[in-house]
Order: C-alpha cells, then structure tokens, then sequence
C-alpha cells in the first residue's frame, strides 16, 4: 500500500517547477527522488498527474502516492528506555543482550525491529532499508547509549560527526587486574584476526587505525574499573585493546577468560555518556545513560571483597 502524503503550495511557493517545489517542501526528499515520483506518475493535484516542468499554483494541493517497499523487517512491541528525543534525534539506552539489527541468527527481537513498532514513521534510511535509523552500532553484549536518525538529515550530520571524531562515547568497564597508572591511551590499529576471522585483534599490518583513552574510577585487589573514550570506532575496540594490554574485560569470553567470572557470563561494558551537536540547532548535548544493574552489582562484590 502507497503511503499518501498532502502538501499545500504556501505563499512564497507558487510559480516554481513540481520537482523543485517537492525538494524544498516534501520532508527529507531529494530532487532526484521527487523525479523519480513525477516520472513514475506518483504526484497528483485535483487528480490529474504532475510532470516535472509543471509549476504549482499558491495555494494548490499536491498529493504524493509513496510506495512502501517490501523489507521482511517486521515492527516487534519491544520495549525501549528512550534518553532524549526530538523530531531529528533518538537516543536509546539499550540493554545488553540486545541486537542492533537484524542478521544470520537474529531475524528477530533486535533494536530495529523494536524501533519499527516505536517509530517506523519516521527513521532515516540512508544506512539502508533494513537499518532504519541506525547511524552507529554498539555490540550486542555492551548495554548503554546508542543514537537513531529520525531522518537522512540528521543522519547524515550525526554519521559525519562520528566519523570526524567530534561527536564524543565515553564508557564505563571493568577490566582483569589492578592497573598501576592512573591514565593512558592504547594506540595500536585494529582487523581481522588472522587466526579467527570471526574475531578482530591488533595486527601489525593490514588494520586500520584504533585510539582508545583509559582512566582510572576505582581499583580493588584482582580488577580495575575504568572510563574509556573512543577516538576511533573500530569493531570489538575497547575489548580488544584492553586485552592487548593483559587487562580484558570482565565477563568477554571472546578476548578474555572462557569461563564466567564474577557472575557475570557477558562483557562489563556499558556506554555511560553521548556528546553531540544536535544536527538541526548546532546546541551541545550530553547525555548519560546510569550504569545498569548488573554492572552495579559487580562493583558491589568487587567493593564488599576488596
């Protein structure tokens, strides 16, 4: 089924060409996508179609016939801890055990399928059409913030700001052993392991380039809680720098111990604070996701032991 949208040409708007006025008026489209809806038949006022070199009338009304595309994604009354939310961003805290989206092996139950039910009118979907609003990714295990695009607009100032560096994810991890500096940086580049090519790791030729910033919240006899911030974004990067350095994080049984330790059977990593320049207003936001329970929990046995 089409989705119908209905736009009225306002005073200022008459007299210019249907695919301009589209572009400027029609949320989120493109010139050349209002083109391919003229070509396709799909613009019509007073039920006769419009063709690009038409110009609109002030006061005109202008309905588009959008057709919905077949994805196989499938909206899914999954429960979501919504941060912050306006008509451009979405930020989410998600919890650990939770997809981003859908792959080989989870169909389903994932972020996108959730954000579908919640919102599936309005997601960016410049990451594709089975990514809807999905501008960066978090593992499945690491529980905390992740920011959605509501729109290409904002996603494509979002993705810019991840990508140069400016947009800043701090997060919170316990690692194995007591650290003896207080701070430090792992600088070492990051690909596929050469021995698993499921796994990723430092390599020294081949991987591109990883920066992680360490300091030091709390130390105990055998473990140390960290803050880390990422300077680059790399697959698995603070789980594999911080094993590279003999210090992996608690609970990884991919980069560390195979067996559970300290109750925990999934990695200790948790996305505590976002900062970002909203893409619409330029404003500075941070925003911080509170550490989870049993992130708490751990600290508290790793307090009450020593």
């Amino acid at each position: 089924m089409d989705e119908i949208i209905v736009l009225e040409v306002k005073p200022g708007y008459g007299g210019l060409r249907a695919d301009v006025f589209l572009a400027l008026c029609a949320r989120d489209m493109s010139r050349n996508a209002a083109s391919r809806l003229l070509d396709e038949g799909r613009v019509l006022s007073s039920g006769k179609t419009l063709r690009k070199k038409d110009l609109v009338a002030e006061g005109q009304t202008i309905e588009l016939r959008i057709p919905q595309k077949e994805t196989g994604l499938r909206p899914e009354d999954i429960p979501l801890d919504i941060v912050y939310e306006d008509d451009d961003v979405l930020v989410i805290n998600k919890p650990k055990g939770l997809v981003i989206h859908p792959a080989p092996g989870h169909e389903s139950g994932t972020l996108v399928n959730a954000l579908l039910w919640h919102r599936g009118d309005s997601l960016s979907v410049i990451s594709g059409e089975d990514r809807p609003g999905i501008v960066h990714r978090i593992d499945k295990d690491t529980s905390g913030l992740i920011i959605c695009a509501k729109n290409d607009f904002a996603h494509a100032a979002l993705a810019g700001q991840i990508s140069s560096h400016t947009a800043r994810r701090l997060y919170d991890v316990i690692v194995r052993g007591r650290m003896k500096e207080d701070s430090g940086t792992v600088d070492a580049p990051i690909g596929r392991s050469r021995r698993d090519r499921k796994k990723m790791a430092v390599t020294e030729s081949g991987g591109r380039e990883a920066i992680t910033h360490w300091e030091v919240l709390e130390r105990f006899s055998s473990y140390t809680y960290l803050r880390c911030s990422l300077q680059t974004g790399r697959t698995h990067q603070i789980r594999v720098h911080m094993a590279s350095i003999g210090h992996p994080v608690v609970g990884d049984t991919v980069y560390g111990a195979k067996k559970p330790e300290l109750g925990q059977s999934t990695q200790c990593l948790h996305s505590r604070f976002f900062t970002f320049r909203h893409p619409r207003t330029g404003e500075e936001i941070t925003l911080e996701a509170p550490l989870p329970d049993y992130f708490l929990q751990t600290l508290t046995k790793l307090r009450s032991t020593g």
